[in-house]
Formats: structure tokens, C-alpha cells, sequence
């Protein structure tokens, strides 16, 4: 784990002194007098549902990945929203740090898959927010709307317990499992997650770093012959 920085400090990279990042905890809190556990918890409800979650069209440049270039897009995935997340939670006092780990993602589309190269997805994101001095886990990535679109609940947070994975979708199908942590960084390793993803999944992203082109929603609604 990299120890440089307080993990309040704004980095390049979570620039939550940024305009966008500003405005965007302005709208999810319009009270600043909650506790910490209802604002983490408002801000994770607000990066789920307020940034569409999409790998195809992804940037994965330096400048991309910042939360206020991420928030300029209104779009991106779990990388993407992850980095934001721990950006505007630090803007009001929480400690954050950013989780990796590779998974198994099993109702993934098939033309996913194939950009992937199979039901590995290496350097997954999520979040560890510390509230009331512990630490704990939170995935504010998969928003509500593309869930029921592949039929998996949305995933809540409640400042207490760590959510980080969908083990089941609502049939009962296993959904998604961890299968390595990579560790936990007080700011974005931007050359071991990107470099990875791009060397791990190089069907999926191209010479400029951006993702294929696609919609996850496309996909789904394609697999349901919609």
C-alpha cells in the first residue's frame, strides 16, 4: 500500500479543489452539517446514480481519469467513478483510499467478454471511506437503472458494512466474485491500473487509451432480443 499523502489531501487526480468536483458535493449536500456516515453515504448514492456507468467510449488518459475530468463526461467505469467518489468524500473531511482487485464477471455480454478476453476483469475499483475510525468498503460504480437492465440489485451503502460485490443477480445466478486484491493507494497508481487494464484486455483498449465503442445498455437490451 502506497503511504504518501493524508488521505484527505486533494492529488491530480482526485482534484476534489476543482470546480466540477465543488459543484457536484454541492448538489449532493446541500447540508454540511450531517454526519460523516450520512454523507458518505449520500455521496456514494450520488456518484452510483448521478454518472452513468459505461466501459465502451471510456477515457483512460491522465486527464480522463481526473474526478473533474470524469464529471465534465458525466460518464465512465468503476475506475472512473471510484476516483470521483473518493474525491468528493475527501472534500469534506473523510479519509479515502482506492481498492483494486481482479474479478470474475459472469453476466457480462458476450461482446464484452470478448473484448475482455474472457470473465477475468483485471483492476476492478471500489473505494475504502474511513468513518467513525474504521475502514470500510464501498462500490458506488454499477448505477440503478443499467442493474435492472441485467437484473442484478443495485448496491447499497450504509456507512457501516463494506459492499463491494454482487455475489448473485436476482435469479440467482452467481454474478461476480474476487479473485485477487491488488492493494489499497491513497492516490490513483494511474500507470499500474491503466497499463494493466490496457495490457490485460487489449482488445477492449485502443492505441489512444479510450475504450471501445459501445453501450452496456445496447448490450443488454440486444442479449433480452429487445
Amino acid at each position: 500500500m502506497t503511504e504518501t499523502r493524508t488521505p484527505t489531501e486533494p492529488t491530480y487526480f482526485l482534484d476534489h479543489q476543482s470546480p466540477e468536483v465543488r459543484e457536484f458535493v454541492d448538489r449532493a449536500l446541500p447540508d454540511r452539517n450531517a454526519s460523516p456516515r450520512e454523507m458518505a453515504v449520500r455521496l456514494h448514492d450520488a456518484v452510483r446514480d448521478g454518472i452513468r456507468y459505461e466501459v465502451y467510449d471510456a477515457d483512460l488518459t491522465r486527464e480522463g481519469v481526473r474526478a473533474s475530468g470524469v464529471l465534465k463526461r458525466g460518464q465512465g467505469f468503476c475506475v472512473h467513478k471510484s476516483i470521483v467518489y473518493a474525491a468528493a468524500a475527501r472534500s469534506v473531511g473523510i479519509p479515502t483510499r482506492l481498492v483494486y482487485g481482479d474479478v470474475r464477471n459472469h453476466l457480462a455480454s458476450e461482446r464484452l467478454l470478448e473484448l475482455m478476453g474472457g470473465d477475468l476483469f483485471t483492476f476492478h475499483a471500489l473505494v475504502s471511506v474511513r468513518i467513525d475510525g474504521a475502514w470500510i468498503r464501498a462500490t458506488p460504480v454499477f448505477n440503478t437503472l443499467l442493474c435492472r437492465l441485467y437484473g442484478i440489485r443495485p448496491l447499497e451503502f450504509d456507512g457501516r458494512d463494506d459492499s463491494y460485490y454482487h455475489p448473485f443477480d436476482e435469479q440467482g445466478r452467481r454474478h461476480m466474485e474476487f479473485v485477487r486484491w491488488r492493494g489499497e493507494y491513497d492516490d490513483f497508481p494511474y500507470d499500474t491500473v491503466v497499463g494493466g487494464i490496457a495490457a490485460n484486455h487489449p482488445k477492449l483498449v485502443g492505441p489512444e487509451l479510450v475504450t471501445a465503442q459501445g453501450s452496456l445498455a445496447d448490450d443488454a437490451r440486444r442479449e433480452r432480443g429487445e
